[in-house]
Order: structure tokens, then sequence, then C-alpha cells
């Protein structure tokens, strides 16, 4: 089956096709052009903290392995033993100086060269290169704050410039004092719907708060929490950027819900304060850095920082998906609070916890009639808040007001351009007016406000 990525999205009207959650051909150029060229989160640096210490990671359906070097850098693999393709590594995490594939015993030193093959002499003689023979090298590692992410395309941009605008909204994440970590091992769950859907949600949905949560919501505080209460322009802003990420920042404080949940944070979790903040780097960021944020970064790595949990949805075909939570941790923080904070959070948000819950049922229902022929030929709206997004004057990004759906356009628009493009280049000349089509429409059309 074809498709034109340009006949399933419309990011100037706001608009995009059911086929893209479903379609077989359609998830295959996404391997191919999506986890294939853009940056992918693999882990942090706290969980790989000394030489031989190794993860077990996904880049698309590609599993690879993290593995801390002796020099204190970082190399990515192909988790494959270059034998007969089998499986290498059966461990979620751990140190070694080298692994051995279980099929014919072929093994690999840290930094992916191949150690002397069981009968070396005997079974190949003097035509045998082991050098030629070491593990798949992923093309291009970045640590940014002690984020590890790694690309498969030698071609694509450096992280930072990856991260375009973005970059502001991450290093505001990560700039409290003595730096952040993340606690692992990560949760892991199965969910049946597709990536795009918690990765689109996660970038701004404010929306669906005070209907899917109202219940929850309305336990921990003792009030309803209705939609109104979101959509004023001084209580945050939304954010589209260049490459797909989206932030949504609440200019609130930062763990109201998470304490709501778990008092006994209240003394162990302080807040981050405006007063933290160099001021020569602005109110915006300040409020930035002491908001509560949900966020993507594009095209499948989601936060939350107030609840501090930080997901990645690694597909598993069109219609499933892997889900990692790790927790968003100081390291100011004591052991204690380290301990509460995990329980906490994933309480919250991570495996079975009581607001996950709430967004499985979303995320599988929305995808699960897709199964239906002429539901699938249906189309989706995003056009919330269509015409009146700005460029404003601190925020870096195209921003709307908290309750928008600006981020998603910017999160679809990015997505059109990778499914259409064959190379970086051809990325970067799609999306020359990004900007423009975020901004497209007239501001005094007849919409809510």
């Amino acid at each position: 089956m074809t498709f034109s990525p340009a006949d399933l999205i419309d990011p100037r009207e706001g608009t995009h096709s059911r086929r893209i959650f479903w379609d077989r051909d359609i998830y295959e150029r996404e391997l191919e052009r999506v986890f294939g060229r853009c940056w992918l989160f693999l882990t942090h640096e706290s969980l790989i903290p000394e030489p031989g210490r190794y993860v077990l990671a996904k880049m698309g359906e590609d599993e690879v392995i993290v593995w801390r070097q002796e020099d204190g850098g970082v190399k990515v693999f192909l988790n494959q033993c270059r034998h007969r393709g089998a499986r290498l590594c059966m461990t979620e995490g751990g140190k070694a100086r080298a692994l051995a594939c279980p099929y014919h015993g072929w093994a690999y030193n840290s930094d992916g060269s191949l150690r002397p093959v069981p009968l070396a002499k005997e079974a190949y003689g003097r035509h045998f290169d082991p050098t030629k023979w070491g593990l798949r090298e992923i093309a291009r590692v970045e640590v940014l704050h002690g984020f590890v992410f790694a690309c498969m395309d030698p071609d694509a941009p450096t992280l930072r410039e990856y991260l375009g605008d973005g970059a502001w909204y991450f290093d505001a994440l990560a700039d409290v004092p003595g730096g952040i970590e993340l606690l692992g091992p990560p949760a892991r769950s199965v969910m049946r719907t597709n990536w795009k859907y918690p990765a689109e949600g996660f970038a701004g949905d404010v929306y669906h708060v005070g209907v899917t949560h109202a219940s929850i919501m309305k336990a921990v505080s003792g009030r309803s929490i209705t939609q109104t209460m979101h959509a004023g322009d001084d209580l945050g802003v939304q954010v589209a950027t260049q490459h797909g990420h989206g932030f949504t920042v609440q200019f609130s404080r930062q763990h109201t819900l998470l304490k709501q949940l778990a008092p006994e944070l209240e003394e162990l979790l302080p807040d981050r304060t405006l007063e933290e903040v160099d001021p020569a780097k602005g109110a915006a960021y300040a409020k930035a850095y002491a908001g509560h944020w949900n966020a993507t970064l594009f095209p499948n790595c989601s936060f939350l920082l107030g609840l501090n949990v930080f997901k990645v949805w690694n597909p598993l075909g069109p219609h499933e998906i892997e889900v990692l939570s790790w927790v968003i941790s100081e390291k100011r923080l004591s052991d204690e609070a380290r301990h509460r904070l995990k329980v906490a959070a994933h309480r919250a948000f991570g495996t079975g916890g009581v607001l996950e819950s709430d967004d499985v049922d979303n995320f599988e229902y929305c995808n699960l009639p897709n199964r239906g022929y002429l539901t699938r030929q249906g189309t989706l709206n995003g056009q919330m808040g269509l015409g009146y997004a700005y460029e404003h004057p601190e925020f870096p990004g195209v921003c709307d007001k908290l309750m928008s759906e600006v981020a998603l356009r910017g999160f679809y628009r990015f997505y059109r351009d990778c499914l259409e493009a064959d190379s970086w280049k051809a990325l970067h000349e799609l999306g020359a007016d990004w900007k423009a089509t975020l901004l497209f429409g007239d501001r005094e059309q007849d919409v809510v406000p």
C-alpha cells in the first residue's frame, strides 16, 4: 500500500489521518526515517557510573548495548553477535569486561572488539580476520547533562542542533544545583497502542486533565479540577519547536500534585525556587526552572517535571509499545528522599500508577478502533488554538497559552517531513518554513480564547 505524507498530515489546518497509527507500510517508513534518523534517548550516566557498566536499550526495534568505556566515554553497539546473528546479551544491565554469545561462544570486549574465538586456528584457519568482525557500533553518541542519546544517521546534526529551541528547556530541566539523575532500573510495561499517542499527549495535552483525571484530582485536592482552570494566558505556556519537540510549562508550585499524592515528601522534597536561578538568565527561564512541566523530545521520549517521571515509548510494531519509566531525582537529595521519591513517583505515573492507569485506557482505546477498515479512513482534529500561536519575546519556539494543541501540530509537522525526506539535507529544506506553518492563521478569527 502506498501513501503520501502530505495527504496524511496537514499541520496548517491541524488535521491528520488515522492511518498513521495502524498502517504497516507507514510503520516501516517510521523505523527507517524517524527512528533511523533522529536522536534517541538511551539511558543516563548515573545508571552506568563506572567502566564496564552496561544497559540494554532500544532504537526503534533495534536493541543496543550502552557500554561505559575504560576512558569514561560511552559506546553503543547493536546487541547482535556477528557470527550467526544471535542476541548477544540477555540481561537488562550489569558490569562486564566482555560479553560472550551463548550460541557458539564468540565474545566481545567492552570496546566492541572481537576476542579470540573458540577453535579459531582449527576451525577458521589463517584466512579469518577478527579485526573485521567486531560489534556493529552506532554512528553517533552524545551526552547532555548526563543523558545519553544516540543516532544511527552519521549525517544528522549535533544533539544540540537537533534539540534547537528545545535545548533551552532541556537546560532548565537539568540546571538544579548539583545536577539531576535518573533512578532505575526502569519499570517496564506493554501497552496496546501506537507510540505516537503517548508522545503527542505528553508534549502538550492539558485538555484531558479535568476529564480523565477528575476523580483522582478531586480525591487528593478535595475539589474538582475543571478545564477552565487551565485556559488563562498567565497560567503557563505551550511550545512547539522545529524538530517536533513539545514543552508545556505551568507556572505553579512544582511538586504540588506529587506531594498531595505522597504527603511524606513535603519535608523531604524541596520545590525549585526562582531565587536559585542566575538573574542574568531572565524571568522566563526562572519560571520554566521552577514550574511544573510535561514535555516530549521527538520522537518517543517524554518527561513530567513535578511528578518527576521520565519515559520512553519503544515501538513493538504499529499496534503495541513497551513503556520504560525512570524517576527524575536531584543529586542533592538525601538517600531517604530519593527512596521516598522513587516510590511516590511510580505510585503516581509508573506502571500501574494512579495517573498512568487513566492514560493507558485513553491511549489504548484511541488506537484499538483502528482495526476497523472504515474507522482508519477517518481524520483527527488537532486544531485547538489554531491561528493563535505566536513568538514569545522570552520563551524560545512557537508559543501559545497553556491549553492548546500547538505542540501536537509541531510534532506532526516534523513527523510528516521525516516520512517524506530521504536525508537530513532534504529535512532541512522541507522545514525551512516551519515557523510560518505553525503560525498560520488569523489571530482575530472567531475562536474562543
